[in-house]
Parts: C-alpha cells; structure tokens; sequence
C-alpha cells in the first residue's frame, strides 16, 4: 500500500502549488493553455523558475556553451549533466524537471540509452528526458518508455547534429524537408514521446505539425503556434552581449545591472567606503583589547 497521496484520477492544469507532471501538458494543450518552459542549470536559477510558476525547467546541454564556455553541445559529458541536474533539482518543487541526454549517451544501442536514462532520473531526479532525432530514434524512445521515462522528442534543427547539418540552419524550409518533420513527428508520436520540441523551423511548419500531433509542442525559434514556448535562461534575461537569435526576446537587461553592480563594488573597494563601520562587527560592550603595535616593515632601500 503506498504512503504516497493519490492524485486525482481526471488530472487538469495544475494550480500554483501543484506539482506539473507530463500528463498535466497534454491537459493544456487540450484546454489551449499555453505551456511555459525555460533552461536552468543551478540552484538559484530554479528556484527563480519554480517561484515564478514556470511549467518545464529544462536542464539543457545548451550548459555547455553559457555555463562552460564550450563551442557546442558536442562535447557534454553525462557527467556534465548529472552534476547540473542535481543542483537544479534541489531548487525544484512545483515545475517539471526535464533533462538532456548529452550527444554520445543515446546514440549507440537502447540499452546504452535505458542505462544512461535511469542514471539521469535516479541520481539527478529527473522527472522526463529530451533526445534529439526524428524516426530514426523511435527504438530509443521506445526503449525508454518501457522503462517507464517519459521522453521529450526534439526536431527541426538539432544542435547535436551541427557537424552534419552544416551549422544553426533553420530547418524545413522546403516542401520535401517539411514533409519529413512531419513524419518524424508521427513516428515519435507512435513511439510514446509525452512533448515534442520544435526548433528553428518555420512557423507554418510548426503550427501545423501542432495542429496534427496528439502530445504538446513546445517551440523554439518556430513561431506562435506551439503549444508552449521555451528560451535559454542567458538568453532571456540578456546575459551576453553578442547579437541573439532572431526567434529570442530580452525580456530583462539583467546583464547590465550585473555589470554596473560589480563596477559599484569595485569602485567602493577601491575608495575603502566599503565595507563601511554599519557593516561591520564590533566587541561585545566593555571589552577591553588592546593590539601589539606591529611590527616594522623592513624597507627595500639601500
């Protein structure tokens, strides 16, 4: 007999303090209720997500490039992973804690990915996981479901596949290679996918692959017609100062009032105005220390 409280059996959107599973998506998309996403990979930045009622939180191998300084995605370690979906899920209550499976850690056999896949939920608490790759990854997906993992598919421009895409090209441009997204996305349906990210495609694309798909979408650089939307965390609050995406919008300028705020500190340093007396211990009322003079400083001249 569990211990743990049954949900309810016709589970909906979840209120503010409910916890969001993957069934809780499908019941947005169905009631048109947009899904929010956004990357995170520490402890704080969950939190910020979590407290702002954030529906997904998506430990992305994007880490490797805004966190570790990496050119790409290509070279994400498990490892890697495991280390920042830890962090992040200590700050997590109320959103879905969805993890990467990094390039290398799904690509070999199903029983590579299975096993890599329980380590993530396992030790790092993941919730679902997100593998790149159209029908050609429907063994793995299968594989992982049967493992009871629920899996976010990933189509449309992939960074894992950089090297054979020739680079962050937009995908789906063509009739031939918007009928393939499509198809891909009805095999990843058939496999068991609970959500399906749709990036760098055109909106048209998008909308109607929404449109015919039972599990939710969630988009990125592929316009307004997902079911929900995800951005990387740097991107949104505006973090590094080389041009963005097209597709991103800053919603805070958080990069310049980090900036300013070292340049303050810097500066109060350097004009001993801080720390000031305010913000500094004293001894307890009546106590009576008297320091040793020190001692001489020897001097370098001759």
């Amino acid at each position: 007999m569990s211990a743990v409280p049954l949900q309810g059996v016709a589970p909906g959107p979840q209120g503010p303090l409910g916890k969001v599973f993957s069934v809780d998506l499908l019941a947005r998309k169905r009631a048109k209720h947009a899904i929010t996403a956004i990357t995170a990979y520490d402890y704080p930045s969950a939190r910020l997500a979590d407290e702002a009622d954030i529906d997904v939180i998506l430990v992305g191998d994007s880490l490797g490039m805004v966190v570790l300084g990496l050119p790409d995605t290509l070279r994400v370690t498990m490892e890697d992973m495991l280390h920042h979906a830890r962090a992040v899920r200590r700050g997590v209550q109320r959103s879905m804690l969805v993890v990467d499976m990094p390039y290398g850690s799904y690509h070999v056999s199903t029983d590579q990915t299975v096993t890599n896949g329980l380590q993530l939920v396992k030790e790092a608490g993941a919730q679902a996981l997100k593998i790149e790759g159209g029908a050609e990854i429907a063994p793995r997906v299968r594989g992982l479901v049967r493992a009871e993992i629920p899996v976010f598919g990933h189509i449309g421009l992939r960074p894992q596949a950089l090297n054979s895409m020739g680079g962050y090209r937009v995908q789906g441009r063509t009739q031939a290679a918007a009928t393939k997204l499509l198809d891909d996305a009805h095999e990843l349906e058939s496999a068991g996918i609970a959500a399906l990210v749709l990036e760098g495609i055109p909106r048209e694309v998008a909308a109607e692959i929404t449109a015919h798909v039972s599990v939710p979408t969630i988009g990125i650089g592929a316009g307004p017609d997902c079911d929900g939307q995800v951005l990387v965390w740097h991107d949104l609050f505006g973090l590094f100062s080389s041009a963005p995406a097209k597709f991103v919008r800053q919603f805070a300028d958080v990069r310049s009032v980090m900036q300013r705020g070292l340049e303050e500190f810097r500066e109060a340093v350097e004009a001993r105005t801080f720390p000031s007396d305010a913000e500094s211990y004293h001894l307890s009322t009546g106590t009576d220390f008297h320091q040793h003079p020190s001692p001489a400083v020897p001097s370098c001249e001759k």
